[in-house]
């Protein structure tokens, strides 16, 4: 995830010029900065401070799932909602960038493969209900969520444990592709397989600050 956190970092950093520090792993200082939340501080995956006042203005955290969604979705999407809260609560813009795979392995506690599961229309229906949420009235909705369906191709031999599983991507890198956008309409607080637009929308929030 370094990799990830820091390229995200370092792209908001560019856009936003040097009056912004950027704090994130994989990015400058190479760690997280803590957010004052309205009732706990948190280390924000990416946190943005104002270099002349040592305000922070904003927070970005980074979810990536790639195995066993099913058991943990709900409480991982409780939990974005409770952190959100506080966070944006203490006037602090808050945002969400929530990447899954569109068939993900799910392991057994000896990291077998026993089923596949499919990210589908049932899955991100609370996202979508969360994409209709008034920012201004609901202090648990992100200022605006990214959502990422990655799509990777199917393995060309049958994959039984997680070793597998990874050597085989690790061995075959190219193909790699977006899902086809196939889900409901989102509304106008989550933004669907378009990282440019969302990094162009935690730009101009904290240009309006």
């Amino acid at each position: 995830m370094k990799p990830l956190h820091g390229a995200i970092a370092r792209d908001i950093a560019n856009r936003l010029g040097p009056e912004y520090e950027v704090w994130s792993q994989g990015y400058l200082h190479d760690k997280e900065a803590d957010i004052a939340g309205r009732y706990t501080s948190k280390k924000a995956d990416i946190t943005v401070k104002d270099c002349t006042t040592g305000k922070t203005v904003a927070g970005i955290a980074v979810k990536f799932v790639m195995q066993n969604y099913s058991q943990n979705s709900n409480n991982n999407f409780e939990n974005m909602l409770g952190e959100t809260a506080n966070i944006r609560c203490a006037a602090c813009p808050y945002f969400q960038i929530f990447i899954i795979l569109d068939k993900l392995p799910y392991y057994n506690r000896d990291k077998r493969i026993v089923k596949w599961e499919t990210f589908t229309d049932h899955n991100i229906s609370k996202y979508v209900v969360l994409s209709r949420d008034n920012i201004d009235v609901f202090f648990h909705t992100p200022n605006k969520t990214l959502i990422y369906v990655v799509h990777l191709p199917d393995t060309a031999a049958e994959v039984k444990t997680q070793t597998e599983y990874l050597e085989y991507y690790r061995a075959n890198r190219h193909g790699l592709s977006l899902t086809p956008h196939r889900y409901p309409d989102f509304g106008s607080a989550v933004i669907l397989n378009d990282y440019e637009s969302f990094a162009e929308k935690v730009f101009h929030t904290i240009m309006s600050l």
